[in-house]
């Protein structure tokens, strides 16, 4: 099969080594990559959300079928763009998307199904959401989440009724984060234990890979502004049978249920953000492709073949595969530039990478990287994501932290307490 790979991060280049090792993969493109896909794949610079260009290479180049690993252009419609022109595609459709593309949207949803999930509010006027804010938080702590696309970065978790009223603010007044912030959610604050549980679904049924538990806030001890993720592990130690099997039972699966039942089947990856409060699963979030670093530590222990797997995906066969992973631990670290989220330099010169991808149980890939006159240097925020695997979580966690100690750019920094 000739396969292009949508996309450009760390969770690309992930997929991109793994899409490699299939039988099925005779040629691998990648629009627009970086610097370590660039080794698997040929580049094409055409970039994620240019919907008719993407079509017309994948047509133009006799393209078998299309992985998307970003959000954007799946809400955008590039799915459907590529069904009309006969080109399978994995990854949901804009209106199975909206998922991910709406937060009122998803909330609605789980309300629809009375799956667990905290008690919410939809607001398209500051001055009700700010009136309604003094009237319910008063004392108490909520989160505020920009409705639409906001790339990680629209979910404020306020301590404060101060805290709440400027997240209002920011959004739909000063509109820092755009159109995103036109339409807001405010909901009750859940208090428990993340976890990240990443389904395969054909839109009939679905198929939990191993939970990971992921970082979002930028420093040490999750102090500092939320990010795009620094780091992940799994499996995770408090994940039992019996609440995998819940979250798909009370939110999954009633979730996929409704989606075909409107009309609009959800096929590829469902991400559901979760919150674990006194053992029962409540939902956060959905996104609709795989997580970035989440991918990076469970394409690794992937047991079966990946093109297979999608391709059963998109043709509604997944009750004929199975999802096999590996009983080994893996622990993701992201090496960021100095100054991320915000802002940061580029270009600055990658040393200590060739060292660090020659350990045992050690595996790098790109996010934010490029050449420059023959050199790699930082294109990017989340520059590097380093992989260290292990039979047991310390093993793992030991061997991702001894690579990272070996490469060196101008201002980088890392999480030092990543499974920890």
């Amino acid at each position: 099969m000739r396969i292009l790979l949508v996309g450009s991060g760390g969770r690309e280049h992930t997929l991109a080594w793994k899409l490699r090792q299939s039988a099925h993969c005779d040629a691998l493109y990648a629009a627009p990559g970086n610097a370590g896909i660039a080794q698997l794949a040929e580049c094409v610079p055409i970039a994620p959300k240019a919907i008719p260009e993407l079509v017309a290479f994948a047509t133009q180049n006799a393209i078998d079928f299309v992985v998307v690993g970003p959000e954007s252009p799946l809400i955008a419609g590039l799915a459907d763009a590529l069904q009309e022109a006969g080109i399978p595609c994995f990854g949901p459709t804009r209106a199975a998307a909206q998922l991910e593309g709406s937060k009122a949207f998803a909330k609605q949803v789980l309300a629809q199904v009375n799956a667990p999930t905290a008690p919410f509010a939809v607001f398209d006027d500051p001055d009700a959401a700010q009136a309604y804010l003094r009237e319910r938080f008063l004392d108490r702590p909520c989160v505020v989440k920009a409705d639409g696309e906001a790339l990680g970065k629209g979910v404020f978790v306020c301590d404060t009724l101060g805290d709440a009223l400027d997240a209002v603010e920011f959004l739909m007044v000063e509109r820092g984060l755009g159109e995103a912030g036109r339409r807001i959610v405010i909901e009750d604050r859940l208090h428990g234990r993340e976890m990240s549980l990443l389904c395969l679904t054909d839109g009939h049924i679905a198929l939990p890979m191993p939970p990971v538990r992921d970082y979002k806030r930028a420093l040490d001890g999750d102090r500092g502004p939320n990010t795009g993720g620094m780091g992940c592990y799994t499996p995770l130690p408090d994940a039992t049978p019996a609440l995998i099997e819940a979250a798909m039972h009370t939110i999954v699966r009633p979730v996929i249920d409704e989606m075909a039942r409107r009309a609009t089947p959800y096929r590829g990856v469902l991400y559901a953000g979760l919150m674990v409060q006194e053992e029962q699963p409540y939902t956060l979030e959905f996104n609709c492709r795989f997580g970035d670093p989440e991918a990076q530590v469970l394409m690794p222990l992937l047991a079966g073949d990946l093109v297979e797997l999608m391709v059963a995906t998109v043709e509604g066969r997944l009750h004929e595969t199975a999802l096999r992973f590996s009983p080994r631990a893996a622990v993701c670290l992201v090496l960021a530039s100095g100054g991320y989220p915000s802002e940061y330099r580029t270009g600055l010169p990658i040393e200590g990478l060739e060292q660090a991808s020659q350990r045992t149980d050690v595996l790098i890939f790109h996010a934010g990287t490029r050449y420059e006159d023959g050199r790699l240097v930082t294109g990017g925020g989340r520059v590097l994501n380093v992989v260290g695997l292990g039979d047991t979580l310390a093993q793992a966690r030991a061997n991702a932290y001894s690579a990272a100690q070996q490469i060196h750019f101008e201002g980088m920094y890392y999480r030092n307490d990543i499974a920890q």
